[in-house]
């Protein structure tokens, strides 16, 4: 299978067809850049010119409504078409979808609703659980309840994982299903690493832009931990000069705003992309020779008080920081600045910690009241919800008035 713009996931896609045709689960392997976003749904639905092997509507889960946004409209493009007709998207706050719609891109806690409401998930296909490496909690729970579902219910739903960096071997073992492994197309890319600084973050990161901006050619795209780093950082090179554009990519951003970031900078021009973790895997952004990584991530953990979860900023893992680092050779050579020491490296965490295990179980504990179920262990988990945090959850809920003494549903629930 082979097109005009070939993608590194051309090589497995016939692979991947008969895998899904043969068996209930897949798990999949491709870096980004890989193509597996909008090449695989396509060609499950037979819209690459192979015939398709899933009936029904096939379902796209992706963890930010950016990359869920981006994805659709990639693939309604490459059809010829508008998002909302053979591909749709729904959102928390866009929803365009048809009764043409083969293909529906949707954020995994959307999902997680959808599955509530309807449990045998009809007239869906197939469900694709994309970037799963990032381990958030809505793609594990979506993962549980959907096993459930495909047991129980749906013998012919066919379930497919998709990640970027991930032990297969483990996903595996635990959805038992066999693995697919894509190569991506990376050029060499030069690590650089500037050592450790007392200095606030959002102070060092405009020298060092200044700095990579004398030293090499080419776009930068920069991770910072959050929103306020980002735009602190912007203001400090704010006047760099007319061939210089600053583009902020966080979440909160309006479309046009995200769609201005990822867009290649025009001609004699150099782009500056101040973005969070949301670009290490799931978006692409053209023309970028430079990546500049803070080492830092923003995440979501449980309060110490046991209410709800607030934002911690920690150090990223060492799989972050490999894709962070791919991220400058996508296109040609580039070079890497990290803020730490080479040896640091070897201290960092392999891989991010799944939510389940750090985050507020609060919400879990509602689906799972409103599922039905009151044990979690009789669900099939890439990692069990921690059983004190769980009861904890619970206990709280019950105290608001939300769960009874029996642990289910009130109508204040």
């Amino acid at each position: 299978m082979m097109h005009a713009d070939a993608l590194p996931i051309d090589e497995v896609i016939p692979e991947i067809l008969r895998a899904m045709a043969a068996g209930p689960r897949l798990v999949l392997a491709a870096p980004p850049g890989a193509g597996k976003t909008t090449r695989v749904p396509l060609a499950l639905a037979g819209l690459l010119g192979d015939p398709g092997v899933i009936e029904g509507r096939i379902i796209l889960l992706e963890p930010r409504r950016v990359a869920a946004r981006m994805a659709a409209e990639r693939m309604a493009s490459s059809l010829g078409e508008r998002v909302g007709q053979t591909i749709g998207l729904t959102t928390r706050v866009d929803r365009k979808v048809s009764k043409e719609t083969r293909i529906e891109v949707i954020t995994d806690g959307l999902f997680t609703r959808r599955i509530l409401a309807d449990q045998e998930l009809s007239g869906v296909g197939a469900v694709l659980f994309d970037e799963f490496h990032e381990r958030r909690l809505n793609a594990d729970l979506g993962l549980a309840l959907a096993l459930e579902v495909q047991s129980v219910l749906r013998e012919d739903l066919r379930l497919l994982i998709m990640s970027a960096t991930l032990d297969t071997a483990a996903v595996a073992r635990a959805i038992d299903a066999p693995v697919i492994e894509s190569e991506g197309r990376m050029y060499p890319v030069e690590t650089r690493y500037l050592g450790k600084s007392d200095e606030r973050i959002e102070d060092r990161m405009p020298k060092v832009i200044r700095q990579a901006l004398r030293e090499e050619d080419g776009s930068v795209l920069v991770f910072l931990p959050g929103a306020r780093e980002i735009n602190r950082t912007a203001e400090a090179l704010a006047g760099l000069g007319p061939d210089i554009i600053l583009a902020p990519l966080y979440g909160a951003l309006s479309p046009g705003e995200q769609d201005a970031a990822v867009s290649p900078a025009p001609p004699g021009k150099r782009k500056i992309v101040l973005a969070t973790d949301i670009a290490e895997s799931a978006l692409t952004i053209e023309g970028v020779r430079i990546v500049i990584d803070s080492g830092l991530s923003r995440v979501a953990e449980e309060d110490l008080g046991g209410l709800g979860s607030r934002l911690t900023t920690v150090r990223a893992s060492r799989a972050s920081a490999d894709q962070r680092r791919g991220r400058a050779g996508r296109t040609a050579p580039g070079v890497c600045y990290r803020l730490w020491d080479e040896a640091a490296t070897r201290g960092l965490m392999a891989a991010p910690t799944p939510e389940i295990l750090v985050t507020d179980l609060s919400g879990l504990a509602l689906t799972l009241a409103e599922w039905g179920t009151q044990d979690a262990a009789a669900l099939t988990w890439m990692d069990p919800p921690p059983p004190g945090k769980l009861k904890g959850a619970r206990t709280l809920l019950t105290a608001l008035g939300a769960l009874d003494g029996e642990g289910a549903l009130t109508a204040r629930g």
